[in-house]
C-alpha cells in the first residue's frame, strides 16, 4: 500500500473510521532488543540472555519488550501516513493499550493505523488512531492500542 499523503485538516478528515494503512515488516533483533534494555535499564532475562530463554522461557527464545515494540509505532507510521504544512505535532496519550501476544527475536513486525477519530481543537488536530502492532504469521495482534496525537497545520 502506497504511503497516504495529507497537507491539511480537512483532507485528513476524510479518512475519519478508515483504515490507513500497513507498514512494510521490520525484524526485530537481539541487538534492537538489547540497545533497548539499556536505555531502559530493563534487562530482564527474558529480552537479553538468548541461552536462558532458549532453556526457561515459555516463548523457546528472547521476546521485544512490550514498550519497546511500542515504541516502533513512529517509525512504522511514518511509512504509512505523512502530514505535511504542520507546525508541530506531539503526542498526547495512549488509551486501551494491550499486550496480547509475544514478539520473539527475529520476528517481523508490521504495523495497521486506523483514524478512529479527529478533532479541532481551536486550530489544534487532535488525532485517535487505531494501531495494532502485527507478527508475520501470526494469528493475532501482538499489541492493540489507540494514540492519541496533536497536530498543528500552517
Amino acid at each position: 500500500m502506497a504511503k497516504l499523503i495529507l497537507s491539511s485538516y480537512s483532507e485528513l478528515e476524510a479518512y475519519v473510521g478508515k483504515e490507513l494503512g500497513v507498514s512494510e515488516a521490520h525484524e526485530i533483533t537481539q541487538e534492537q532488543i538489547n540497545v533497548f534494555g539499556k536505555a531502559t535499564l530493563d534487562n530482564q532475562w527474558i529480552h537479553t540472555d538468548p541461552d536462558r530463554a532458549a532453556k526457561e522461557s515459555p516463548f523457546g527464545t528472547t521476546i521485544a519488550h512490550g514498550y519497546l515494540t511500542l515504541s516502533l509505532a513512529p517509525f512504522l507510521l511514518s511509512q504509512i501516513l505523512e502530514l505535511k504544512n504542520i507546525k508541530m505535532g506531539i503526542n498526547y496519550g495512549i488509551e486501551k493499550l494491550r499486550f496480547l501476544d509475544p514478539v520473539k527475536v527475529g520476528s517481523k513486525l508490521k504495523l495497521r493505523a486506523e483514524l478512529i477519530e479527529l478533532k479541532n481543537l481551536r486550530g489544534t488536530a487532535r488525532m485517535t488512531l487505531k494501531l495494532s502492532f502485527e507478527v508475520e504469521g501470526a494469528t493475532k495482534a501482538a499489541l492493540v492500542g489507540e494514540v492519541i496525537y496533536l497536530y498543528q497545520f500552517n
